[in-house]
């Protein structure tokens, strides 16, 4: 989509992990603060450098209040081809937007950044030299300057293949920083108990920013799990003292609720119980059982069998059973505008996008991968409540086109262990070679 205000262009360096993340995240971000993802880029691809149009630098500093897959933004002055197509662009910019920036009063700084390529710091220098046509007016400060500008170069993504010029460089005024250094702080290696399901810090920030979760909301995970963990000398711990250790270890108990044992295909809830959010990665039958207790729950007459394929229902708990729970659960728990944002294990020779659950009440947002093994992977599945919840709408999933391709789940078990002893032998058999 074209930009219909150049004058609210910013410049956006992304981080070079989780790609598939990135954009579902930076959308979802500026959603929730009140702006509209608006680019002139037509793909994003592995690029670290997005160019945005977003109304407003309050809504820019919120987003990197946010984001783990940002490293930085800048408000746009200029970019270009080369340096001659950079200069034109900046003697373009309304000098009444620089001023509050430039004026004698002020300080400033200005940085070289390169990817995929180092400067020697002449030719840093001469790059900023070549910026002498701006009207700066303020002194250099280069330990704490009121304002930083940045020049940033763009050298491709293959580090074998460097080209002697850059593809792109932009000039722009930083204005925020991302919230990368939350990876480390959260680790899953600083934490006083950990499982081995236990999420992935990054990983478990994207959730949460797919999902809009903001202050004041109230989260639910349906598969907190049992949180054992073990020291010497002392018990098995439940998972509410485990939780609140982690989060007393964060300066976080203040946020938490509480944890509730029960089934999570038969909750305990009563009607009128609503999520902001449902935040979860569902058991996959790896690490972790995939079961159900208690009966059966009745299939209501009529529906004992697929009308497309008229296939029996069956009568066990399944992976593809337990996600249409969950689906379920959502619909009828989550508030109009609602995320529910899940794990769902795949096997990669068979999966097709047709495989992801469906419901009618339920909106996808995003479908990204991760991925585990040459031939499994794991997607994250974004969901948004578009419709409130009739009884109707708990077996419709029946009533689906894909329901037989929804059934290739229950299998990833077997799947997934197969390709692990066909890798092992494969490994025996080049170590007696």
């Amino acid at each position: 989509m074209a930009m219909s205000c150049p004058l609210n262009r910013y410049l956006l360096l992304m981080a070079q992990e989780h790609l598939e993340f990135r954009l579902p995240e930076i959308k979802s971000l500026l959603s929730l603060f009140g702006g509209q993802f608006i680019s002139s880029q037509e793909t994003y691809g592995k690029s670290p450098f997005w160019i945005l149009s977003i109304p407003s630098e309050d809504i820019a500093r919120n987003l990197m209040k946010r984001t783990v897959c940002a490293k930085s933004i800048f408000e746009l002055w200029g970019h270009g081809k080369s340096p001659e197509e950079l200069y034109s662009s900046l003697k373009n910019y309304p000098v009444e937007k620089m001023v509050p920036f430039l004026h004698s009063d002020s300080t400033y700084k200005i940085k070289i950044h390169t990817f995929n390529k180092t400067l020697t710091q002449e030719e840093k220098v001469k790059r900023i030299d070549a910026l002498e046509f701006l009207p700066f007016e303020g002194k250099v400060n280069l330990k704490k300057p009121q304002h930083i500008f940045s020049v940033l170069e763009d050298y491709g993504l293959d580090p074998n293949c460097i080209p002697e010029n850059p593809h792109n460089i932009y000039f722009g005024r930083w204005i925020a920083d991302g919230q990368r250094e939350l990876i480390e702080s959260y680790s899953v290696k600083k934490r006083h108990f950990i499982g081995n399901t236990s999420m992935d810090a990054g990983l478990s920030f994207i959730m949460a920013n797919h999902g809009k979760v903001k202050e004041n909301d109230i989260v639910f995970d349906p598969f907190v799990g049992t949180g054992k963990a073990s020291r010497k000398n002392q018990k098995w711990r439940g998972p509410d003292e485990n939780i609140r250790a982690n989060l007393r270890q964060y300066g976080l108990e203040k946020y938490y609720l509480d944890v509730l044992v029960s089934d999570a295909s038969k909750p305990s809830w009563r009607k009128g119980t609503y999520f902001d959010a449902i935040i979860t990665d569902p058991p996959y039958g790896i690490r972790e059982s995939t079961r159900k207790t208690g009966s059966q729950k009745e299939i209501p007459k009529g529906m004992e069998k697929c009308p497309e394929s008229h296939v029996p229902v069956s009568l066990s708990y399944h992976l593809s059973d337990m996600f249409f729970d969950l689906l379920n659960f959502a619909a009828e728990t989550l508030v109009l505008g609602g995320r529910l944002v899940y794990w769902l294990p795949v096997y990669i020779p068979e999966y097709t996008e047709e495989m992801v659950p469906w419901h009618p009440c339920l909106r996808l947002i995003s479908n990204c991968e991760q991925k585990l093994s040459s031939h499994t992977s794991r997607r994250l599945i974004t969901m948004e409540k578009v419709k409130k919840f009739e009884n109707r709408d708990e077996y419709s999933h029946l009533l689906s086109d894909h329901f037989l391709l929804y059934q290739g789940h229950n299998s990833f078990r077997e799947k997934y262990f197969s390709g692990v002893t066909k890798r092992i032998a494969k490994e025996e058999k080049s170590s007696q070679e």
